[in-house]
């Protein structure tokens, strides 16, 4: 696909060498044999899907004449790398040219030309998160989910270092014969008993348990592991690059065993070192408890508690009991938004409705990953338990299998699987599958207590006759919106597949999700999650939060499932999955990264302007520049002045009901490290 690409069309972007990204600097201007031409930031409008439209201000300074002021409008589809935290501009589009008292339409249409012309020789990219904070000044909307279910999970509270062990529901056995042994199927930790003594066994790290009965707790630390377990467990052990990256920062990790509670119900742990050491909140009557890895703040003038579970607040007077009840983001003590920004609590406003924190969570929301496919290349083998079983979704067209190993859906008699963010499509339901160039409109039809719920924001934004450019949302890797911040997984519980094989379901708690707003969606355990999660154990087992998405390497191989220890989620981007089925095989998704769009062959004929950043063009494509008093005042053009009754330049008072938002930052948006 032919790139065209607008050192004009976007506000501090990057522009590409082969060695490096270099950051671009506004006003631009270009040598034309007719005078200079200068192109000012732009500010967006809208975005939607994977389409991006705004305006700019520009300014023509003919060899022999007065300077004149215009606007333009343009329309950019976005390619994106959510882990390196880029945007290409690609396929941008002139759509509108406004120079007062220059009305000839043909002369417009040569402007126009030339303006293209000139960007088509620019490879350009932008900052993810400059692109975010301009999306909060145009102010774009989120779409908000308002039907997950916030239904408290079973909440834990202990005083000394544990870690919760969870099962999906009762425990499946699987027996090992030649191991003299059988272990829990449905959980992602290491559960074995021996079949001779009959004891059950967890691993997790370099911790070993045993108790005479599989029970919540009562597990104790030992180091007499019979020799047949031992064996079993390091014959199966994940691989040590599997190991290290879900290890995090070892200098962190808790010297003491913790101990172990295990739970086969949706549950989350409150875990604290010794009896909770309450602090105050600077500016604020909120308290928080400083001896935990969880997010725990108590309103003084209340008494109740509040943790973050999953992005979302539970309130309860003791931490310890099952009182817990679910408390609206914008029911929360006022105080909350008060909690400064450089505090130890400082995080917890990425989930407090209206902070710059929040809003730019919720930005990022907006952001698609984004992906070009090559439909020769891309690949996927779709398995079932048996004969395919389908299962209809209530009040909608869509039926979904319920044995299969991959999300596959049945819509008007065709077969739709969707991996890694992307659509295939076959005649039947085991395949074989080519990669779709359209979406079906009624996967907008499913509700989120459905498990394949999350299939409705992967998108197909375009194709050729080689390749389909494909994105999807953040709702796609389970991360929503709901009251005005950011939450993790749907709330429902979905039933898990068995039957020779165990499929697992997305699950939303258990294993401490939370939101950073420098890393995205997080989990951890309390102590580090280094070794105790052992997926190399389940030779078919595929981690219960699914889809990784698109991310470096994918050119050479699918990544099932992903794994970032303490630091993983959106909007870092994904590390490689425990079983790549392909990892030596070329899938044909290709990832957009920097230096992929780099063409030497174009030249940029566009320099710095020693002109300063001060021009801005309202939606009506009205030019202001702003005056040493920080004052705006509208730019009209001599030729355009015949038709005015007042030449005198207007001033604009900031307090005026004028389409000049934030006028004072944009040359300078927010970013997410400021």
């Amino acid at each position: 696909m032919k790139i065209s690409i607008s050192c004009l069309f976007f506000f501090l972007t990057l522009i590409v060498s082969s060695q490096e990204v270099e950051e671009l600097s506004w006003p631009r201007e270009v040598d034309l044999e007719q005078g200079l031409l200068t192109f000012y930031q732009p500010q967006p409008e809208s975005f939607e899907a994977n389409i991006l439209e705004g305006r700019s201000a520009i300014s023509f300074k003919p060899t022999n004449g007065e300077m004149a002021f215009g606007a333009y409008w343009f329309r950019a589809f976005l390619q994106t790398d959510m882990e390196d935290r880029t945007a290409i501009l690609d396929q941008v589009d002139v759509m509108r040219i406004k120079f007062p008292g220059l009305e000839d339409s043909t002369k417009v249409a040569r402007a126009s030309q030339k303006i293209q012309e000139l960007l088509e020789d620019m490879d350009i990219v932008m900052s993810l998160d400059r692109l975010i904070a301009s999306l909060d000044e145009a102010g774009v909307p989120t779409a908000e989910e308002s039907r997950l279910n916030h239904t408290p999970p079973d909440l834990y509270y202990r005083k000394a270092p544990t870690v919760l062990i969870s099962v999906d529901g009762d425990p499946i056995w699987k027996d090992f014969d030649q191991a003299n042994l059988k272990a829990v199927v449905n959980s992602p930790f290491f559960i074995v008993q021996d079949s001779k003594s009959k004891n059950y066994y967890i691993n997790g790290g370099e911790y070993w348990y045993v108790s005479s009965s599989l029970g919540q707790e009562g597990w104790t630390i030992t180091s007499d592991i019979p020799k047949n377990i031992k064996r079993f467990a390091e014959e199966n052990a994940p691989k040590k690059q599997e190991e290290s990256e879900a290890a995090g920062d070892e200098t962190s990790r808790d010297q003491t065993p913790p101990a172990v509670l295990l739970v086969t119900k949706p549950s989350e742990l409150i875990v604290t070192d010794g009896e909770p050491d309450y602090q105050a909140i600077e500016g604020t009557e909120l308290l928080y408890v400083k001896n935990t890895d969880s997010d725990v703040i108590m309103d003084i003038n209340t008494q109740q508690h509040y943790v973050i579970v999953a992005g979302r607040w539970y309130k309860a007077k003791q931490l310890g009991g099952n009182s817990w009840e679910f408390e609206e983001p914008n029911d929360l003590p006022a105080d909350f938004s008060k909690i400064p920004a450089d505090s130890d609590l400082g995080s917890v406003r990425a989930n407090v409705p209206g902070t710059d924190e929040a809003k730019d969570a919720l930005l990022e929301q907006s952001i698609p990953q984004t992906a070009e496919v090559n439909r020769k290349e891309a690949k996927i083998e779709v398995n079932f338990d048996g004969t395919p079983k389908f299962k209809q979704v209530p009040d909608a067209d869509v039926s979904y299998a319920e044995n299969s190993d991959k999300q596959v859906l049945k819509i008007n008699r065709k077969y739709y699987a969707v991996d890694n963010g992307i659509w295939f499509i076959s005649d039947y339901p085991e395949g074989p599958y080519a990669v779709s160039d359209h979406r079906p409109e009624e996967v907008d039809q499913l509700p989120p207590d459905t498990p394949v719920y999350n299939t409705k924001y992967v998108y197909v934004y375009d194709s050729t006759p080689e390749v389909v450019y494909v994105g999807y949302l953040p709702g796609y890797t389970y991360s929503y919106v709901y009251g005005g911040t950011v939450i993790y997984g749907t709330g429902f519980y979905y039933p898990y597949w068995y039957g020779a094989v165990y499929y697992p379901r997305p699950v939303t708690y258990g294993f401490s999700v939370h939101w950073n707003p420098h890393t995205g969606w997080g989990f951890s355990f309390g102590i580090s999650a280094g070794g105790w999660i052992g997926w190399g154990y389940h030779p078919y087992y595929r981690p219960y939060w699914g889809p990784c998405g698109y991310r470096a390497g994918y050119r050479h191989g699918y990544y099932h499932g992903y794994n970032r220890g303490l630091a993983t989620g959106y909007a870092a981007g994904y590390r490689a999955g425990q079983r790549n089925a392909y990892l030596n095989q070329r899938s044909g998704v290709n990832r957009t990264t920097t230096r992929d769009r780099v063409n030497p062959s174009r030249t940029d004929k566009s320099r710095p302007s020693t002109r300063q950043n001060n021009l801005y063009s309202d939606r009506n494509g009205n030019v202001y520049q702003r005056d040493k008093s920080g004052n705006w005042q509208e730019k009209r053009n001599t030729r355009d002045m015949s038709n005015r009754q007042n030449n005198t330049p207007k001033t604009i008072d900031r307090s005026n009901n004028v389409d000049l938002r934030n006028k004072d930052s944009y040359t300078q948006p927010k970013t997410r490290d400021q």
